[in-house]
């Protein structure tokens, strides 16, 4: 095996944060695999242009030669798998995609590095691990008074896009079991932080804002989320793949469980102060409830409590430092937000949110 890691999805908000701190953390060789849909972005990984520790590769993890080919070629000794279709509206509106990348592009996924993990000498086998990213939506939805999800948690995932995140997560279990693949498994709370794609609640709001359009609330804005820094999320990681049990899972959250609309409200707030409306009126009055999305659940709350006494890891950013961190970077990167939000972007949010 060679002095590299594979990152699946690394392009993608999560995926590209964990590429720019793995290699602002070391010179391990990076095999970056996307198969650049909508949702990724090679601009988040334009400060890595000529670096020859990045290399870049367009494709799926369903592409089972091309995916043998990059192990085969690279001899990485881990595989990062970030690749999923992530948007729960989009689950609901087209389950077909969700089906397709997280459930059978996981499956042809593990078969390829099953097959590469088999053809390693002893030694090499010892040192390689598989590491799965998933989500805390696959435990389904808790009450106001519920404890947090823990990793004993049965699966109830409510959407389709939960579904299939379930799906692949037992596919990873069960290829641990059967064939012996040394894996691990991570299931994250909500993330937010640079590079954020403006579908999602946080990124959502602050370009709405910025552009004097509506500030969508689903329902009465009470659901409840535990919300993660995605610098936070990708130390995590690092943390269980440098000394995680392998076959083990762990929840990975920011210990920040905060309702929507407390969410928004701090949103505003802030950009009243950094960058306030030119009439002088609070952000606050551009918030719109809109119509609940269909089985949407009502509280998620993630116990990192495992993660902390087995490999002492805790989030360096609290609810307040990160929000603020997340704000002033989509205020300074402008023209990143341009970029993203095009035509057939625009086109989906008008169709799901009634906004254009």
């Amino acid at each position: 095996m060679q002095n590299a890691v594979l990152v699946t999805g690394g392009a993608g908000f999560i995926g590209s944060n964990f590429v720019l701190d793995w290699l602002a953390a070391g010179d391990e060789h990076v095999i970056n695999l996307d198969a650049l849909t909508y949702a990724g972005n090679c601009e988040n990984l334009a400060s890595l242009d000529g670096d020859t520790r990045h290399t870049f590769v367009q494709g799926d993890i369903g592409d089972f030669d091309l995916v043998c080919r990059l192990l085969a070629e690279h001899q990485p000794r881990a595989v990062i798998n970030f690749a999923a279709e992530s948007h729960v509206d989009r689950s609901i509106h087209g389950p077909g995609d969700f089906i397709q990348t997280n459930i059978v592009g996981t499956f042809r996924l593990l078969e390829a590095v099953r097959s590469y993990y088999g053809q390693l000498g002893k030694d090499a086998q010892n040192a390689f691990r598989f590491l799965h990213v998933s989500t805390d939506e696959v435990y389904g939805s808790l009450a106001k008074d519920d404890p947090a999800f823990t990793e004993q948690n049965r699966y109830e995932p409510n959407s389709p896009y939960s579904a299939s995140k379930a799906a692949s997560d037992h596919l990873v279990r069960a290829y641990c079991h059967t064939y012996g693949l040394p894996v691990l498994t991570t299931n994250c709370s909500n993330n937010y932080g640079p590079y954020h794609f403006p579908e999602k609640l946080i990124p959502l709001v602050i370009h709405n804002a910025l552009a004097g359009k509506p500030l969508p609330i689903y329902g009465d804005g009470m659901q409840i989320r535990d919300w993660l820094y995605v610098k936070d999320h990708c130390s995590a990681i690092r943390r269980v793949l440098e000394a995680g049990r392998v076959g083990e899972v762990y929840n990975i959250g920011g210990w920040n469980e905060k309702p929507n609309l407390d969410v928004v409200h701090t949103l505003c707030a802030i950009l009243d102060e950094l960058s306030p409306r030119a009439d002088g009126r609070s952000y606050k009055a551009q918030i719109t409830f809109v119509q609940d999305r269909p089985g949407h659940d009502r509280r998620y709350a993630i116990d990192a409590g495992k993660l902390e006494r087995e490999l002492g890891w805790k989030p360096a950013e609290t609810f307040e430092t990160g929000i603020r961190k997340a704000v002033e970077w989509y205020l300074d990167n402008q023209g990143w937000v341009k970029n993203v939000t095009s035509g057939a972007y625009r086109d989906w949010v008008g169709k799901q949110y009634g906004t254009t």
